[in-house]
């Protein structure tokens, strides 16, 4: 069926940005039984996140059925995004767009993305241990900046029925309230320290996703929200840079923090991909011109990365043989000597990288980060929980968004390069290409 209210333009589709005012409000819960109950409606789905982030899209893919991009006005660009968005209203019935922290959190935040699109903000407020304040926070949310466009306020982790109407009663009369849901184990997403699991780790996470869309259906949700205009697509035609070349990406559960804008600018660019598992201790394919070694979690799976030889030899390999290996944290991890968890146990890794990395208990790095390079700027992010000894001297160093601190070392030995910055590869498709022939950059 097709939702698409009567009279809309092709550019129109109604949208609705999840938003809240912290992290842990429950804003990937609401976003993904939202993508659930309209998608089992028959409803087109499509849903992007504010941000970057690898994690969160994993759920939010599963429960639309759809690739989950990222939207950043810093690091994809407002063009770009507007694109993205133009060309998602062109298909969809629903546009859903899950913030990122707070609504206010970041520069730029999720307010300033909501605004430039004008897509309308509903506010996730978690009512834990709260009551009349509710209104407070959620008249803050809708006052703070008065040209972010605001729809209403769900209330999340509601303890009854009383509560849920002391709740409602607290809001200003102008704000709209739509409705709340109860706390339950049964729809909560479980997490560790980079996020989220992964959505393949979750077991009953299909059985969540649908228990979420019934706890969602008797709130005001269940109503498309109003269309938005996005306007029309605008194609755009890259050179064949990577016509040919045989790109092999490792993932599995341990390198799985992968952009599908990148794997689309690589398909887009020539490039035929192939993937492997490392866990699973499968080759990299024998005509692989390229290898790709992801972000992801090396230190859950240490010691099976460290038994696996068949990987291991093919990787070492590759790199022997010149060809070109580009490596992001945590695939990074799994180029070095060895890698150390929290417990202070270390295992040994491929050794193609001269170094150790640790494990640590809260994050070493965060935050938007760019490399320059021949090509001109190539934006990403950093955001890990390890430190790096390496006798290895940068080849470039990032520089960040908003801070004159040094960013990431990017560092070149052999055919290999590698950093903790997972770039996104869109916003600079000549030095992708530059990456995987092994050319200066």
């Amino acid at each position: 069926m097709s939702a698409r209210p009567k009279g809309t333009s092709s550019g129109e589709c109604p949208a609705l940005f999840i938003s809240a005012p912290a992290s842990g409000q429950g804003k990937t819960t609401i976003t993904a039984g939202l993508a659930r109950y309209h998608r089992r409606l028959g409803r087109r789905v499509r849903v992007f996140k504010t941000g970057p982030d690898f994690l969160d899209p994993m759920i939010l893919e599963r429960a639309s059925g759809a690739p989950v991009w990222s939207l950043d006005l810093w690091m994809v660009g407002e063009a770009a995004c507007r694109n993205l968005l133009a060309q998602a209203a062109a298909e969809a019935d629903l546009i859903l767009i899950e913030g990122v922290m707070g609504l206010f959190d970041g520069t730029p935040s999720s307010a300033d993305l909501a605004t430039v699109f004008g897509v309308p903000v509903l506010a996730v407020i978690s009512a834990k241990a709260m009551a009349q304040t509710f209104g407070a926070v959620a008249f803050g949310l809708a006052h703070f900046r008065p040209q972010v466009p605001f729809y209403g306020v769900l209330a999340n982790r509601v303890g009854s029925a009383r509560h849920a109407q002391m709740l409602q009663e607290a809001l200003p009369p102008e704000l709209r309230w739509c409705g709340h849901i109860t706390a339950s184990d049964e729809i909560a997403l479980p997490d560790r320290h980079l996020g989220l699991h992964q959505a393949a780790e979750i077991d009953d996470l299909d059985a969540r996703l649908e228990r979420a869309a019934d706890t969602l259906e008797p709130t005001a949700l269940a109503a498309l929200p109003p269309p938005v205009e996005f306007g029309t697509p605008v194609p755009t035609a890259l050179p064949r840079l990577l016509e040919g070349k045989r790109i092999a990406i490792a993932r599995d559960a341990a390198f799985s923090f992968i952009y599908p804008a990148n794997v689309a600018l690589l398909e887009a660019l020539g490039a035929q991909i192939d993937y492997f598992s490392p866990l699973a201790d499968e080759a990299l394919p024998a005509d692989a011109q390229a290898l790709y070694l992801p972000g992801g979690y090396p230190e859950l799976h240490a010691s099976t990365l460290a038994a696996n030889t068949r990987s291991a030899a093919s990787i070492r390999a590759h790199a022997a043989a010149g060809k070109p290996l580009v490596a992001e944290c945590g695939g990074m991890l799994y180029l070095l000597d060895q890698l150390t968890d929290k417990q202070g146990a270390s295992t040994p890794m491929l050794g193609l990288l001269p170094g150790h990395a640790t494990m640590q208990t809260r994050f070493t790095a965060l935050g938007m980060q760019q490399i320059d390079s021949l090509h001109g700027p190539l934006t990403g992010h950093t955001f890990h929980y390890s430190t790096l000894n390496t006798p290895l001297a940068p080849l470039r160093s990032a520089t960040r968004a908003h801070s004159d601190a040094p960013g990431e070392a990017v560092y070149r030995t052999g055919s290999i390069v590698a950093t903790y910055m997972h770039a996104y590869w869109p916003s600079n498709p000549a030095f992708t290409a530059a990456l995987f022939h092994g050319e200066a950059f």
